[in-house]
């Protein structure tokens, strides 16, 4: 029992020291390896995420909080030459080098926005707005996507993929319980489509404007 409790706080000593060497560092490069995470691909099931939000081509999406853009080129692949991905981060260097990747691998659909904190600032309406692992990071949840509303189609959606604190590292500030997200959703005047149940660190939850 000893040793699993120092490990445990070990795990968490080198994590912490992770965050504060990328916030020193202020280094691209650091923050897209931080975001993409070890082994995600396993646990996070993008190609099934993104298969059961049936993304049309020619579909125009956001996708909020797109970091190093691990969904984005997903997403655009989907949409087709015929759609538009807006990539949505306010942190400038993550966008430079999204922009950079989608010109070099020929993205002709996927456009970079750098947002402000409180408003995706997107450019024309939207299909989807999707956002992966970042609703924690929002002030005012209810206020951004009540005001986000304008920036959807009149049967646009939203999905929000958020992680559920089931592992130690996630609960360390960075989940939103279930309920939470249904709340504050509700308030911003969001009625609950679907409940997708097959991602196990993950809530995955679909929206769309409440009639």
């Amino acid at each position: 029992m000893r040793v699993l409790m120092k490990s445990h706080f070990e795990n968490r000593k080198l994590f912490a020291a992770l965050l504060v060497l990328i916030a020193l560092a202020g280094c691209t490069r650091l923050k897209q390896c931080a975001y993409e995470g070890i082994g995600r691909d396993e646990w996070q099931k993008p190609d099934e995420v993104v298969r059961v939000l049936a993304i049309r081509p020619g579909d125009q999406v956001a996708d909020v909080g797109s970091g190093g853009g691990y969904f984005t080129f997903r997403l655009a692949k989907a949409v087709g030459a015929g759609g538009k991905i807006y990539a949505v981060d306010v942190d400038k260097g993550l966008n430079d080098a999204l922009a950079r990747r989608a010109k070099d691998e020929g993205y002709s659909n996927v456009e970079v926005v750098l947002a402000q904190a409180d408003d995706p600032l997107l450019p024309s309406p939207v299909d989807l707005i999707f956002t992966s692992n970042t609703y924690h990071h929002l002030q005012n949840r209810a206020r951004y996507f009540a005001n986000a509303k304008k920036y959807l189609k009149p049967d646009g959606r939203v999905a929000i993929v958020e992680f559920n604190g089931a592992r130690w590292l996630d609960s360390m500030g960075h989940h939103t319980p279930k309920e939470v997200i249904l709340s504050e959703m509700k308030e911003a005047g969001f009625t609950l489509k679907q409940d997708h149940g097959f991602l196990p660190r993950q809530h995955f939850l679909v929206f769309s404007i409440a009639k």
